[in-house]
């Protein structure tokens, strides 16, 4: 009588429970990136006398009025939308353009949007964004 034995080792592997992990977790991070929420909050302060050179300088008010101070411009009023379209061609301007620096100086109550939103604009024209501090009391 020749039976055979099958004594091989299937190589197989379920992906069902694997499907139902990443599932799960897909769900968890959803729900919690809900819950994230940025608070408004008081500029750093720093002791350091270091000074940043700085080619743009941009003012927010708590109101949302933004102020830009160009290099060799004078001041002027502008609105969120506005910010890349007035700095861009200041940009062509500078002697040096590889190390063009926007300095964000946010009045206290500014909301985070408004600072974000200055760094984007200085992330899109290529620009270092530095984010003023108060001196130490």
């Amino acid at each position: 009588m020749g039976l055979k034995k099958r004594n091989k080792v299937s190589a197989e592997f379920s992906m069902s429970s694997l499907t139902d992990i990443i599932f799960l977790l897909l769900i968890f991070f959803m729900l919690t990136s809900k819950l994230v929420v940025i608070d408004p909050f008081e500029l750093p302060e720093s002791d350091s006398k270091t000074v940043a050179p700085t080619n743009v300088l941009a003012e927010i008010r708590a109101n949302g009025e933004i102020t830009l101070k160009i290099e060799g411009e004078a001041s002027k009023v502008t609105s969120a939308s506005q910010i890349v379209r007035k700095i861009r061609p200041a940009l062509g301007t500078l002697n040096n353009k590889d190390n063009a620096t926007l300095t964000i100086v946010a009045e206290t109550g500014t909301p985070f949007k408004k600072v974000s939103m200055l760094m984007k604009a200085a992330a899109e024209l290529r620009m270092k964004a530095i984010l003023a501090t108060q001196p130490t009391s």
